[in-house]
């Protein structure tokens, strides 16, 4: 179970009375929380050579060293701002990694170069979402046929507008609420409210063409 984050003002007030402990208390409550994001965001090819627990510690040490940067705009909710830590460092761990996985897809002949051809899409968001989908059909042993699986998936979420896929990213897959959802995005509440319905609607009809054509 998921420890609830107090008020934004008092995590102000002990953050700046005691900035080391506070910061440390705080990060362990919100570390399930952070952990589901990085499982879902960290690319899945990246398996083997970087760990959520890796994520999540290096996190930590970018949010301690970023803290004044957070005490300077108190208006941004704790949490906000550690999601958005988290994901600058995802950002840093995909560039240096899949750089080295592509050059890796290029000697593998094996894999008929589908993974090196998807690496350029490392770390979007419909390339997160293809690949936790996937997930719960294809053993991740079976790694041809899941990688042209996310590679085809992937194609047909990249229709859906940008907006749209964070906002099904956001509350679906990461789990935030839909206030979280609009101060990540910067728009009004009610509208991440109405436009994550509309979203999901076009996702699950999306899907269900597509299902209908592999059938076919």
């Amino acid at each position: 179970m998921n420890e609830a984050l107090p008020a934004q003002e008092e995590i102000l007030h002990n953050l700046q009375s005691d900035r080391q402990q506070a910061l440390a208390t705080y990060f362990q409550a919100a570390t399930p929380r952070l952990r589901r994001i990085a499982g879902f965001r960290l690319d899945y090819r990246l398996s083997g050579r970087v760990s959520e627990s890796d994520v999540i510690q290096e996190t930590f040490v970018r949010a301690a060293r970023n803290l004044d940067h957070f005490l300077a705009q108190p208006d941004m909710p704790f949490f906000v701002w550690l999601r958005l830590e988290l994901s600058q460092k995802l950002q840093e761990l995909h560039r240096y990694h899949l750089d080295s996985l592509k050059r890796d897809a290029r000697r593998e002949r094996s894999l008929g170069g589908v993974v090196g051809a998807a690496a350029n899409a490392g770390g979007q968001t419909s390339l997160a979402i293809a690949a936790r989908l996937v997930a719960n059909q294809t053993s991740p042993s079976r790694l041809v046929e899941r990688a042209e699986q996310i590679a085809n998936l992937e194609k047909t979420l990249s229709e859906l507008p940008e907006l749209d896929q964070e906002i099904i990213a956001l509350r679906h897959f990461e789990e935030l609420t839909n206030l979280e959802t609009a101060q990540v995005l910067g728009i009004d509440p009610s509208a991440a409210s109405k436009r994550y319905l509309r979203a999901l609607q076009h996702l699950k009809e999306m899907m269900s063409s597509l299902e209908s054509r592999n059938e076919s």
